[in-house]
């Protein structure tokens, strides 16, 4: 059997995938009775709604780790849906021509969280619209009825109940949801590089993160 990778620096690995996420929207419910949309807008020149143009575009099944800038991993998380890069240029190029340099990706969740990402990040072979877990459609706790799936990044960069994405040319029209300061969302959360905040030291900052992990999260860790 092939061993494993090692964890990245500073990872513990949990025995099962929880809920998790910032409490505001941790705790807001969701309305599963609205139909589902994917709205396309920002430095384009036409916005559309993505929803119902998805199943044109291949689907797509990963096994991957999901990594939570908290400091928990869990390894051989099973995600279907499609790839972030085969939307862009199937769907997104065609149908709303992005402007020149808007490489500033925004996306937000019906619960009012957003999160920001660079497209090169995006358009990795990883990063999926993810509506399927573990052979199951997505339930609300994991981010139904689509979410972010970026495993080379952060888990908070993996937005839940996607049902907006923007591109921008400059980030003016961004900011990081209220009232969490602005210094906790790195630019790019790449789990390589431990990029778990801005101006922060990981030193300072992991000890911060590990008391803030919930006892559901804490007593599945190894």
């Amino acid at each position: 059997m092939t061993a494993r990778p090692p964890l990245p620096a500073n990872q513990f690995e949990a025995k099962a995938f929880v809920r998790f996420g910032l409490g505001k929207f941790r705790r807001k419910q969701i309305d599963e009775t609205l139909a589902p949309a994917l709205c396309l807008s920002g430095d384009v020149a036409n916005a559309v709604d993505l929803q119902e143009r998805l199943a044109e575009v291949p689907r797509h099944e990963q096994v991957s780790d999901f990594h939570c800038v908290t400091t928990w991993s869990v390894r051989g998380v099973r995600w279907s849906g499609w790839r972030f890069a085969d939307v862009h240029e199937q769907l997104i190029k065609p149908l709303a021509s992005p402007d020149t340099g808007a490489n500033l990706i925004v996306l937000r969740g019906s619960d009012g969280y957003c999160c920001a990402m660079q497209l090169q990040d995006l358009l990795r072979e990883d990063v999926l619209l993810a509506d399927r877990l573990d052979g199951e459609p997505l339930g609300v706790d994991h981010g139904a009825p689509i979410r972010l799936v970026a495993p080379a990044h952060y888990g908070y960069k993996s937005v839940k109940h996607l049902v907006a994405i923007e591109y921008w040319k400059d980030r003016r029209n961004y900011r990081f949801p209220f009232p969490y300061p602005g210094f906790i969302d790195h630019p790019r959360g790449r789990v390589a590089f431990e990029e778990r905040a801005r101006l922060i030291p990981n030193a300072l900052l992991r000890p911060i993160y590990r008391f803030l992990i919930p006892r559901s999260v804490r007593k599945q860790i190894r």
